[in-house]
C-alpha cells in the first residue's frame, strides 16, 4: 500500500491538481490530508476535489478558523467560509484531528495536523525529543504525519516513535517555490511538485481575495527553512 500525504494546501488548486496529477503517475492507493485544506482562494473547489477523489482528510487549525468564521487573523477565514457555502462547511466541521493507517513498511501511522488532540502546538525538526514524547504520550501508531509548519521533515524520538511532516502543497516554507508533499510506502519519500507559481498569484489577485500582500511574496519567494524552523522554536509555547 502507498499513500500520498498532502497538507497545508490553503486553498491553492493550481498546487494541488499539479500534486494529484503527480499522485495518480506514481501509483498511490490512497490520498491522506493533514489538515488546513478549506482556507484560501479556491476552498471550494478544493474541498469537491477531495470529495470526489475520496481522500480522507484531518482538519487542521485554519480550518477551524474557517468554519467559526473567525476573523481573528483577518477577512480570509470568513471570505473561505462564504465561498465553501454550508454544505461543505458541514464536511469541514466533520473532519476528525486523526486519522489512522496501516501502511506496508512503516506499520501504523496515525495522521494529525499538529497533535491527536489539538490542532494548534508549533513544534519542529529541532524541538526536543522529551517535549515531543510528552505530546505524543499514548500514541500506539510507529509514525506519525503531521503538517502545520509548512516545511518537510523527518525524524525519530528517543521514544522510537517516527514522526514525518508532510510538507506544505500550497505555501511551503522550503526556500524554493513548489508544492511539496510525502509519499508513504514501503518508507518515506519527500516529493516537490512544480507548478506556475507566478500565475496562480496573478489569478488570485483577479479573484480579489483578501489575503495578504506578504503570503503572495511568500508564494514567489518563500521563506528559508532554517530561519523559519528558528522562527518557531522562538515563539513555541510562548
Amino acid at each position: 500500500m502507498r499513500v500520498a500525504a498532502i497538507s497545508d494546501i490553503h486553498g491553492n488548486l493550481p498546487a494541488l491538481e499539479a500534486v494529484l496529477a503527480e499522485v495518480d503517475g506514481v501509483g498511490v492507493e490512497e490520498i491522506v490530508v493533514a489538515g488546513d485544506t478549506a482556507h484560501g482562494p479556491w476552498a471550494a473547489e478544493i474541498v469537491d476535489l477531495l470529495l470526489e477523489r475520496e481522500a480522507r482528510c484531518v482538519r487542521g487549525n485554519a480550518d477551524r478558523e474557517v468554519v467559526n468564521r473567525s476573523d481573528r487573523f483577518g477577512l480570509l477565514a470568513p471570505w473561505s467560509a462564504d465561498r465553501l457555502g454550508e454544505r461543505r462547511l458541514e464536511v469541514v466541521a466533520s473532519w476528525p484531528l486523526t486519522v489512522e493507517l496501516s501502511i506496508d513498511g512503516l506499520g501504523g501511522v496515525l495522521v494529525c495536523h499538529s497533535t491527536p488532540t489539538s490542532d494548534d502546538p508549533i513544534y519542529t525538526r529541532i524541538t526536543p525529543d522529551e517535549d515531543l514524547i510528552g505530546i505524543f504520550e499514548g500514541v500506539v501508531a510507529e509514525v506519525v504525519v503531521c503538517g502545520h509548519t509548512h516545511m518537510q521533515y523527518d525524524r525519530t524520538l528517543s521514544s522510537g516513535l517516527r514522526v514525518v511532516n508532510a510538507g506544505s502543497v500550497g505555501m511551503p516554507y522550503e526556500g524554493a517555490q513548489g508544492a511539496y508533499w510525502t509519499l508513504l510506502g514501503p518508507d518515506v519519500e519527500f516529493r516537490r511538485t512544480t507548478y506556475d507559481v507566478e500565475a496562480t498569484v496573478a489569478a488570485i489577485e483577479v479573484l480579489g481575495v483578501p489575503v495578504d500582500g506578504r503570503m503572495l511574496e511568500q508564494l514567489v519567494d518563500p521563506p528559508d527553512s532554517e530561519e523559519t524552523t528558528e522562527y518557531f522554536e522562538s515563539v513555541r509555547g510562548a
